[in-house]
């Protein structure tokens, strides 16, 4: 079961907004806000392109007098331009509605999408593809069930994609959903084409609602908040989900012992910030940033030495998999990441590590893969880039 956790904690010298996803009792994912920081991660903006650059198949779009963005030219299946029937790829001077797909990393420029996306509960409504599909994660018969239904409401200019929480929803409530998110859209997309150059046509979602969306209901035990407005919000958003239960929101009060302290959220922050993380073998991982690749060394450390080294390697490696998956997702870890394990003679127990490791990356929200284990065994995983990590945030 999960717990949603949505607060504000000093910082330094500052105030983050937190919202966190406990899951057993361990906070799994964080969402970091400075204060007065805003992000742009989904937002939708009025967009023009400073140049576009054939060689890398993109374009250069600014959004505001400070900000100019990368826009792949694959994110460009049927723009929403200003100009009333301009229509194909971008070109320089164009003013066009772009979404923000991924935030500024490192020394890379934010991304942005032509291919504008409206998420909900159950649906996710898209100008880009165009056709209708289901997540991959949902029986035959509800697929049946949800493509029928879906079918004669669908527009041929926008897409549906019927996410997995689609599955505990009645037909009312997905039909519900469909229309107002469709709503939505009309409205984006005929006030953005009428605002004026670098407008924020659609602010994202904010960051608690993002988690309650990604987790299907009967996994959701109770969300608590100590922020007045935010429990507004939230009573507000829950009315419009009858199948969650009504007790699951809970506001959090307690003047002598803040909720960050309650939850050990600074706790959590500052572990997440050093470079050494302990196993309880006594083996321990090293987390280290580089400009191009994120670098994991599995050390045996203080764990006890048995009769058999490989055996030991193989218990501690298979340890520091579960470890390390729950790391990137923490951490918000992504790009190239080289993972150094402890060496393994045996072919079996380097297959074995590998496809733990794959199966924890499985449950990883953001898109994760082990592409290989190279001759000095070290695996290389690539995780999609979209959210800034804590270090970069913190």
């Amino acid at each position: 079961m999960s717990k949603i956790l949505i607060t504000q904690m000093p910082y330094k010298n500052t105030t983050l907004h937190v919202a966190a996803l406990s899951e057993k009792n361990r906070i799994v994912d964080l969402y970091v806000q400075k204060q007065g920081e805003e992000p742009l991660l989904g937002n939708i903006y009025v967009g023009k392109v400073e140049r576009v650059a054939k060689d890398l198949k993109a374009a250069f779009v600014r959004i505001s007098k400070e900000k100019v963005c990368f826009l792949p030219l694959k994110e460009c299946r049927h723009p929403v331009y200003k100009m009333p029937g301009r229509e194909g790829e971008p070109k320089g001077g164009d003013e066009l509605l772009v979404q923000v797909s991924r935030e500024a990393l490192k020394e890379k420029l934010p991304s942005v999408s032509a291919n504008l996306n409206f998420t909900g509960k159950y649906l996710v409504l898209t100008t880009g593809e165009t056709g209708l599909g289901v997540s991959s994660k949902l029986g035959f018969n509800e697929k049946q069930r949800l493509k029928a239904l879906l079918s004669p409401l669908k527009e041929e200019a926008i897409g549906i994609i019927v996410r997995t929480n689609a599955a505990n929803a009645s037909d009312e409530q997905i039909v519900a959903e469909y229309q107002e998110l469709r709503k939505t859209c009309e409205k984006v997309l005929e006030y953005g084409i009428s605002r004026t150059c670098f407008s924020c046509v659609k602010k994202a979602l904010p960051q608690w609602e993002t988690l309650i969306q990604s987790l299907p209901v009967e996994k959701l035990e109770e969300i608590v908040t100590d922020q007045p407005g935010e429990y507004q919000e939230l009573e507000h958003y829950l009315s419009r989900y009858p199948e969650v239960s009504h007790g699951i929101l809970r506001f959090y009060e307690d003047s002598m012992f803040p909720m960050y302290k309650c939850y050990r959220l600074e706790k959590v922050l500052e572990d997440a910030l050093k470079e050494k993380v302990w196993l309880k073998s006594g083996a321990f991982l090293v987390i280290q940033h580089t400009e191009a690749f994120i670098a994991i060394d599995v050390n045996s450390g203080k764990a006890e030495m048995h009769r058999n080294p490989e055996d030991m390697h193989l218990g501690i490696n298979l340890e520091a998999v579960r470890e390390i998956a729950y790391q990137l997702r923490l951490r918000q870890l992504s790009g190239i990441i080289l993972i150094d394990f402890i060496n393994m003679k045996s072919r079996e127990h380097r297959q074995k590590v590998i496809q733990m490791l794959a199966e924890y990356l499985k449950q990883d929200p953001s898109l994760a893969v082990v592409a290989d284990m190279t001759k000095l065994q070290i695996v290389e995983v690539t995780r999609r880039k979209t959210r800034k990590c804590l270090q970069e945030i913190l």
